[in-house]
């Protein structure tokens, strides 16, 4: 490992101890289940190409999404970051532009939060009509 992935790598353990102490352990926990979800969906394209899903929604559980809401912070864009630094680790390639999508749910199975992905289709060049000129 090299000087640079090791400071990364202790950069990221602060921060997560730092979550982990400011939110009850619930962002730690999320973290996991989203790089989970990553990794459970990841597909060998080819031999060293690993695609994963580009689209997450994190539905919270209303009182989870009210606290988080509450004591302010960037949860979204901190998920997100979180997320690229491990596909980034894992050597992944996403299916498209990253998006986390973070939603207030009152059905939440266990009561905290659930993860789901896809892929998210982005608009491509070919769908715009061409200028004639």
């Amino acid at each position: 490992m090299g000087a640079i992935s090791a400071l990364e790598k202790a950069l990221e353990n602060r921060w997560e101890a730092l979550w982990a102490r400011a939110f009850d352990k619930e962002p730690v926990e999320l973290l996991d289940a989203l790089c989970t979800e990553c990794d459970s969906n990841a597909v060998v394209c080819a031999e060293g190409r690993v695609m994963v899903p580009n689209a997450y929604d994190v539905a919270l559980a209303e009182t989870v999404h009210d606290e988080l809401a509450r004591r302010g912070g960037r949860v979204g864009q901190t998920l997100t970051d979180s997320l690229v630094r491990h596909a980034e680790r894992r050597g992944y390639e996403w299916a498209g532009p990253l998006a986390v999508h973070i939603t207030r749910s009152s059905d939440v199975p266990n009561g905290r939060y659930r993860v789901a992905s896809g892929v998210m289709q982005h608009v491509s060049a070919e769908g715009f009509p061409q200028a004639s000129g």
